[in-house]
């Protein structure tokens, strides 16, 4: 099935794993304008790492989320010789925020491993939280109606359906996007534990949906932030949904 040979294990809420570290000097981000975020990461030998396979057409995936798990932010960042990635994060509002890195290594011990790596940074000034959404089965984006079926316990695979329409009718122009119909990306309330799903449809042109099938398995119960990526005409569109894990 598409995409279920890259789905990194673990809960990305740590800055090591395998010998792979994720560093920073970036601790503080200012508020309300576009930030670059800075970072590196190194290998078990200690020394940067500058050899990434591809993953969905991208090196490195790069996420950013705020403690009450809004201000999603999913960046494609570049990278200088000596393996320092720079991610151009949009205006950012106060409170704490914690980045995740996805990659693969091309070379070295962790070779054809898929990682997240996580840390926080801080947005100074005066955080208000946002209270999270209520669990829902569907939500509207640009005058989508994105719905999401399905019954998923934690720590088990079961299917996720999700159906786009638009004005009352299914919507069959979804466009590829990373090598796929619709790029799903999942954050445990309370902790930010993070979790990377695909759809299993296959990819077959400019004519993608209603219907897109995923694989889900979380890890924990409780509450979690959900936020699809879909492409039509040529626009990218983020739907937000809170599912309960049972």
């Amino acid at each position: 099935m598409p995409g279920m040979d890259h789905m990194a294990t673990g809960n990305g809420l740590s800055d090591t794993k395998g010998g792979y570290r994720l560093t920073s000097k970036d601790a503080t981000l200012p508020s309300g304008k576009q930030a670059a975020y800075r970072f590196t990461v190194t290998g078990p030998d200690g020394k940067p790492v500058t050899d990434f396979a591809l993953d969905q057409t991208k090196r490195m995936h790069f996420y950013a989320i705020r403690s009450d798990l809004t201000g999603f932010q999913h960046i494609h960042p570049t990278m200088t010789a000596d393996g320092t990635w720079s991610a151009d994060l949009g205006s950012l509002t106060p409170g704490s925020w914690r980045m995740f890195a996805s990659f693969t290594p091309a070379a070295g011990p962790g070779k054809g491993k898929d990682f997240v790596l996580s840390r926080t940074f801080t947005v100074p000034g005066n955080a208000t939280k946002t209270p999270l959404p209520a669990p829902a089965g569907s939500t509207q984006v640009d005058g989508y109606t994105v719905t999401v079926k399905g019954e998923v316990m934690a720590g088990m695979a079961h299917p996720l359906t999700v159906s786009v329409a638009k004005d009352g009718k299914p919507v069959t122009d979804l466009q590829p996007y990373l090598d796929t119909y619709a790029h799903l990306t999942a954050f445990h309330e309370g902790d930010a534990a993070f979790a990377h799903l695909h759809p299993t449809t296959k990819v077959t042109g400019d004519h993608g949906g209603p219907s897109l099938n995923f694989h889900a398995e979380l890890p924990t119960s409780g509450n979690w932030r959900l936020f699809l990526q879909f492409q039509t005409g040529g626009t990218l569109h983020t739907a937000a949904l809170t599912l309960h894990v049972g």
